[in-house]
């Protein structure tokens, strides 16, 4: 093998397992993503699920690892307090998908 051949052999070896964990996203970064979260949450809970200043709160929190699934579903199909209600806007698909997404932001 020649000595160019073997030093990107080499290489790719060693860049292999950095670029296998670029490739998989993190829960944040799920969420984030996620144009259903874009176009309907982000303009009150932040972009990166921070939280807005008197807007939604930090989906990134003690207080919302501390809710149930269940009731995140509620909330967000329901609304609450001045939450609207997305049953009729968001299928029950998408719903539970960003259920699942909250929930994995607040097990890291």
């Amino acid at each position: 093998m020649k000595p160019t051949r073997l030093a990107i052999a080499r290489y790719a070896i060693f860049l292999l397992p950095i670029r296998v964990s670029a490739q998989t996203p993190s829960s944040e970064a799920s969420l984030i993503r996620n144009p259903v979260y874009q176009r309907n949450c982000a303009k009150c809970h932040g972009i990166a699920a921070t939280g807005r200043h008197f807007r939604g709160p930090s989906l990134i929190s003690e207080k919302a690892a501390a809710v149930s699934s269940e009731e995140l579903r509620s909330i967000i199909s329901n609304g609450k307090g001045h939450m609207p209600k997305f049953a009729g806007k968001l299928t029950p698909e998408e719903i539970d998908q960003l259920v699942a997404q909250v929930n994995a932001l607040n097990k890291k």
